[in-house]
């Protein structure tokens, strides 16, 4: 077996994808005294251009052997990929060589996150505590299971769908009308091939974010995620409305359990099939009154778990990536700033439907000026561009992720909040509320 990598005194690094949680790593690879230089597929992202250079090609699935003689001749070290689409699409396979590494899981690593169907099926075998579920191919088939069923459950596309591909329905209508949506209207393209119909799990839904070396698992501090786009939970689903770390519902017992029950037979049963899994392994849980359960794995940072979790980490961000990639995580030490971090997602009026583009944003350097030495706050894009007059517009439908770091997670929240009121742009709108699941029951 050959001898990994060292990590270069100078590591040039290339960054894939354009989001909040690309703006988030950028922010911290910039902190590493052994960072070369950084380059960007997606430099129309606002925040991300002022970090790095562009690189002239675009992640493209039909042409990465343009990008990887660009990286050769850039002498790109590390490629970072930030989004799951191009992992699900064989990026890390199609750009790593001898001479780099990419931070990532192969295209067959990532069929945990392209395909539910998979992950269910790895996860029985692995007698992994998840909830029960059937995968239909018909939509006949899977409304004739729904007539049948009278009771709460969980519709998901089987593939990608932006994190909005899981509908949870209370009735029988819910779930037939989730099931036009998917298979039947398409709403959600190709990812609805395949459908997963659930048992709806009760309890608090917390993220557990580890990164696997194909051997080593190292547990992240654990995050809870808002999805649905109103106050106090309701609503449709979105890619994300805010989401903090650390959070208090998960006990260093029951993440022990996490670890021993979920993450080591997941990486195991991998292995089992071929399959060495280096990257992030995101375990979206449910913690139910028998146990946690898993809801789904992603293949990547959680965007916008990915903001408070860079926010709070302490080391070098490319030493730590490059250790994941190369098989030597277990030499790396890794650490967490004590404080809380919050981070609220400003999006644009009518997400997560339709909504305008282009609108004038303000008032970013007064929401980051509200740092002091008991709170800092970042503001990462996600949505911006710049327009033809220079100014910075929105381009997304979550634009902005403002993320404060606090001594407890309601003075973060305060803080994220107050950040928030700052910043103006025709449409906004944010959920005041993030946290409120454990906040509430401190209070009651």
């Amino acid at each position: 077996m050959s001898k990994p990598l060292p990590c270069p005194k100078r590591c040039n690094v290339l960054l894939i994808g354009g989001g909040g949680r690309e703006h988030a790593l950028a922010w911290k690879l910039k902190q590493s005294p052994r960072l070369g230089r950084l380059w960007l597929t997606d430099p129309s992202n606002a925040g991300l251009a002022r970090l790095g250079q562009p690189c002239p090609h675009k992640y493209d699935k039909k042409d990465t052997f343009r990008l990887a003689r660009w990286c050769d001749k850039n002498d790109i070290n590390l490629i970072v990929i930030g989004p799951e689409a191009p992992l699900a699409e064989g990026a890390a396979d199609a750009l790593a060589d001898q001479r780099r590494l990419v931070f990532g899981p192969s295209r067959v690593a990532a069929q945990i996150e392209a395909d539910k169907s998979f992950a269910k099926q790895l996860m029985r075998q692995a007698a992994i505590p998840t909830a029960e579920g059937r995968v239909f191919d018909h939509a006949d088939s899977a409304r004739q299971y729904i007539e049948a069923h009278d009771e709460p459950c969980v519709v998901k596309a089987s593939g990608l769908a932006a994190g909005k591909g899981a509908i949870v329905c209370d009735t029988q209508a819910e779930a037939l009308d989730a099931l036009d949506r998917i298979m039947v209207k398409r709403e959600f393209g190709e990812a609805g091939d395949e459908m997963i119909i659930e048992e709806k799990l009760v309890g608090q839904e917390v993220s557990v974010l580890a990164l696997v070396d194909g051997r080593t698992i190292w547990l992240l501090d654990p995050a809870q995620d808002h999805k649905q786009v109103g106050e106090g939970d309701t609503g449709p689903n979105t890619g994300g409305m805010g989401a903090y770390c650390p959070t208090p519902v998960l006990d260093a017992e029951t993440l022990e359990t996490v670890q021993r029950e979920v993450f080591v037979p997941t990486v195991d049963a991998l292995r089992r099939e071929g399959i060495e899994f280096r990257g992030v392994l995101y375990a979206g849980l449910m913690l139910t009154p028998g146990g946690p359960k898993v809801l789904e794995f992603n293949c990547r940072f959680g965007d916008p778990e990915c903001q408070p979790l860079m926010a709070r980490l302490q080391g070098d961000l490319v030493e730590i990536l490059w250790s994941t990639a190369a098989g030597t995580l277990r030499d790396v030490e890794i650490d967490f700033d004590p404080r809380v971090a919050c981070c609220v997602v400003l999006c644009s009026g009518g997400y997560p439907g339709s909504y305008e583009k282009g609108k004038l944003i303000t008032g970013i350097e007064d929401a980051e000026a509200l740092s002091d030495d008991k709170g800092l706050v970042i503001v990462h894009h996600a949505g911006t561009t710049i327009n033809h007059n220079g100014e910075l517009v929105t381009h997304g439908g979550r634009v902005l992720g403002v993320t404060a770091l606090a001594g407890d997670l309601q003075s973060a929240r305060d803080l994220a909040n107050r950040a928030c009121e700052k910043i103006h742009f025709e449409g906004a709108f944010y959920r005041h509320d993030i946290g409120d699941r454990v906040l509430v029951r401190c209070k009651a």
